[in-house]
């Protein structure tokens, strides 16, 4: 069996996956590709790359402030503001603790969206949706948890993470590198990590146990999963990524198969030596 084929053993109604090489092809499919799924939290990776635009086309700068007192956009992204989950409510000083927080990407959505002088849904469009031929992924809900996309659109996302059009790629490897090295946190659904590696809105693997993606997965893979059984992680060492949507909530039949899924794909379309 092809791994991308594992999904059907999923238990889930809905599902469709895509690995994409590190030049943009796409090595394997399986599933439902162009059905629109909720991203719930893989939003924030759209919502981080348009931020990161907005660094580059000088609307705002990673060390602007914002949200708390004492926080920047760079807090923000990096969950390092001090925000609570999902209320307007502080828990730590800045840089002090990594919270994740549904909040601090609203909060950042808002603060580009005032300095550019345009909705952030129309600005997130403009600079990552329509560049990359993404008709098909909605980001006018939460910019934290309310996207919804394809595995087709995702995929061609997948390609300018891991070969960058629309950003200077030092700016991905500066967003897929560790920001405030050292703290500790929770990555939801998997507990608490030490430390809980982040980058500019992207999740690092680092030595995370337990974690969503695989035993195989090289420290330096990176993505997000969200909420409603989704996932999308790169990982350059072994020069692919990987997206997968499914109609079902994420719970322990997602921490069950998921790594599963995951080492399957490194194994079949990982390069060697990864």
């Amino acid at each position: 069996m092809r791994s991308v084929e594992l999904i059907e053993s999923w238990p889930v109604e809905h599902a469709g996956t895509a690995v994409v090489s590190a030049d943009g092809e796409v090595l394997a499919s399986h599933g439902d590709l162009d059905r629109v799924f909720p991203l719930a939290s893989v939003s924030k990776l759209l919502t981080a790359y348009a931020a990161l635009v907005a660094v580059e086309e000088g609307a705002v700068e990673l060390d602007d402030p914002a949200g708390p007192e004492g926080a920047t956009i760079r807090h923000l992204l990096a969950h390092t503001a001090g925000y609570d989950f999902s209320e307007r409510t502080v828990r730590a000083a800045p840089g002090e603790r990594r919270i994740y927080s549904n909040v601090g990407f609203e909060v950042l959505a808002e603060t580009i969206a005032e300095r550019a002088g345009i909705d952030f849904a129309t600005y997130a469009r403009e600079a990552v949706l329509a560049p990359l031929s993404m008709a098909s992924t909605d980001v006018s809900g939460s910019p934290a948890a309310g996207a919804r996309s394809t595995v087709t659109d995702l995929a061609r996302f997948a390609a300018e993470l891991q070969r960058p059009t629309l950003l200077h790629p030092e700016t991905v490897a500066e967003a897929t590198s560790v920001v405030f090295p050292g703290l500790d946190g929770v990555v939801p659904g998997f507990g608490r990590q030490r430390p809980n590696d982040w980058g500019l809105g992207f999740e690092i693997r680092d030595g995370k146990s337990p974690h969503w993606t695989g035993a195989q997965s090289s420290p330096r893979t990176f993505g997000h999963f969200g909420q409603s059984g989704t996932f999308l992680w790169v990982d350059p060492a072994a020069g692919i990524a990987c997206v997968a949507l499914t109609d079902r909530d994420f719970g322990p039949w997602a921490a069950e198969v998921w790594p599963v899924f995951t080492d399957a794909v490194l194994a079949e379309h990982g390069r060697a030596g990864a």
